[in-house]
């Protein structure tokens, strides 16, 4: 799945067959279905499940728990908009073969 696929995936209402866990958390982010993208990725462990845990965490609005999960990530957290952080999660797993 390319960049334009996943975006357009986006119209159904179920998460696309294939994905990695990763892209089906993003997915059902996007959705605005937090809770589920969470619990995806609640339990994994890793700097990149990490990473995504942590966007949660500061979407969700919980910015020390984002501290903590940016710092497992070995990461800062970011200055840029929640769209442009999903943005980048959204290429990095796809450019990781997240489908």
């Amino acid at each position: 799945m390319n960049h334009s696929d996943f975006i357009q995936s986006l119209q159904q209402e179920q998460v696309p067959k294939g994905l990695s866990v990763y892209l089906q958390s993003l997915w059902l982010d996007k959705k605005g279905k937090w809770d589920q993208a969470h619990g995806l990725i609640d339990t994994l462990g890793g700097e990149d499940a990490a990473w995504l845990h942590a966007y949660l965490h500061r979407k969700e609005g919980d910015q020390s728990n984002a501290s903590y999960w940016y710092s497992r990530a070995a990461k800062s957290k970011p200055n840029i908009s929640l769209e442009d952080e999903w943005e980048q999660l959204l290429v990095y797993f796809l450019e990781r073969g997240g489908a």
